[in-house]
């Protein structure tokens, strides 16, 4: 195996050691080639959605996020449908998408949030 070196914030090293711990994973490395089969698996999912199609994206980050998110989401008025927000605890935020749209513009949305790298949480729940 390739050995990569990668920086990780000492809550989410404390979260993947509890993951290891409570799920029965022999090291921390399994538990991100774990992660990462979900996340290739998801993509994969996504890639396979066609046509027109509903879908609710939630999304969890900090307050300070709040400017990307209003950036990224503007770009997609013509597939969000209905937005509700809400304050958790901790200086965290709640966002759900209702969309209603193609199932590209869906997945770049998606994409989007993902790839900006500020968001702690993102799901998308597709019908």
């Amino acid at each position: 195996m390739v050995v990569v070196s990668v920086s990780l914030s000492e809550k989410l090293l404390a979260e993947i050691d509890a993951l290891r711990d409570e799920m029965g994973f022999s090291g921390r490395s399994d538990v991100i080639r774990a992660a990462a089969r979900l996340l290739i698996d998801e993509k994969r999912n996504m890639q396979e959605l066609r046509g027109d199609i509903n879908a609710v994206l939630s999304i969890i980050h900090q307050r300070n996020a709040e400017d990307m998110v209003t950036e990224i989401k503007h770009d997609y008025e013509d597939i969000i449908s209905t937005q509700i927000h809400s304050h958790l605890k901790d200086g965290k935020c709640l966002e759900l998408f209702i969309i209603e749209g193609e199932s590209s513009r869906v997945r770049e949305l998606t994409e989007r949030f993902i790839a900006c790298g500020r968001m702690a949480h993102i799901k998308l729940f597709t019908f």
